[in-house]
């Protein structure tokens, strides 16, 4: 007698790709005002405010507003008052590098898989899975450490139905939203790493995350007689979540990501919409 296995269209999808990703969670910023970047990004960009953590509903440290324009989210999270390693790590990294990105959050099926993988491949773990919980659902996060001082969380949110994540309230916009969006997605997010290092960076992300190589542009692909660079892109099975990985490249006059890398202290990321 022959027995038939019924896989679930997740197991499916994890036999066929080691690490699936459902696309970008949240870009998380690190500011040094998260109310007046929320206002900025409200106003100059069109994005509606659609959740809010702070002092008012019980984070006593930090402050943060969600913001979304289609598919694509933007956290700006300031620190009110530091007390834990977390706010420690938001307010040093903004004393460091002034405004800038900590966090490209990545959306998973399984979290707690998705992690397991990264380490057994050799992610630097960050935060090991965990559970939040409130009257919407659970959300399953961990994280894992990348260039710089960046680090992904992998958010498997299939059993949440809230404004964001537990501990964040549903939140009116800050200004009227315009007719039309400005934009609707985050199309990739650029790493710009340090001379000699985008391959270093790229082989982790093939090997870590499973994503293969879509692009590169070397040589003249990206000159002009004074300024270069090099670049390498990486994404997911699906091509929803694209990682160019930036270096310096040699030419009359200073790279410009030799210029970023200087003014910002370190690798860094940065977002196309």
């Amino acid at each position: 007698m022959t027995q038939t296995t019924h896989r679930t269209p997740e197991a499916t999808a994890r036999q066929a790709d080691p690490f699936p990703v459902k696309g970008m969670d949240a870009v998380v910023f690190a500011v040094g005002n998260a109310k007046q970047a929320a206002h900025y990004y409200s106003t100059a960009f069109g994005m509606r405010l659609v959740a809010y953590s702070g002092p008012e509903n019980g984070s006593r440290e930090t402050a943060s507003y969600v913001l979304e324009s289609g598919s694509a989210r933007f956290v700006f999270t300031s620190v009110i008052k530091q007390s834990t390693e977390w706010g420690a790590f938001l307010a040093d990294h903004v004393a460091a590098h002034g405004d800038g990105v900590v966090d490209l959050a990545i959306e998973v099926p399984d979290a707690r898989a998705a992690y397991a993988y990264a380490v057994e491949h050799g992610a630097r773990p960050v935060a090991e899975p965990y559970e939040l919980k409130d009257e919407h659902g659970t959300v399953v996060l961990a994280a894992i450490a990348t260039y710089g001082e960046t680090r992904h969380t992998l958010v498997e949110r299939g059993g949440y139905d809230g404004p964001y994540l537990p501990g964040y309230d549903a939140a009116d916009p800050i200004v009227a939203p315009p007719e039309r969006r400005t934009f609707q997605a985050v199309d990739h997010c650029v790493g710009n790493v340090e001379l000699g290092r985008m391959n270093e960076w790229v082989e982790f992300y093939n090997k870590v995350m499973g994503f293969t190589n879509m692009k590169e542009f070397v040589g003249d692909d990206i000159a002009t007689e004074y300024s270069a660079l090099m670049s390498k892109v990486v994404a997911d099975g699906t091509l929803k979540v694209k990682f160019p990985i930036n270096e310096p490249a040699i030419a009359k006059k200073k790279s410009q990501i030799d210029e970023y890398l200087e003014f910002y202290g370190g690798a860094g990321c940065s977002t196309s919409r």
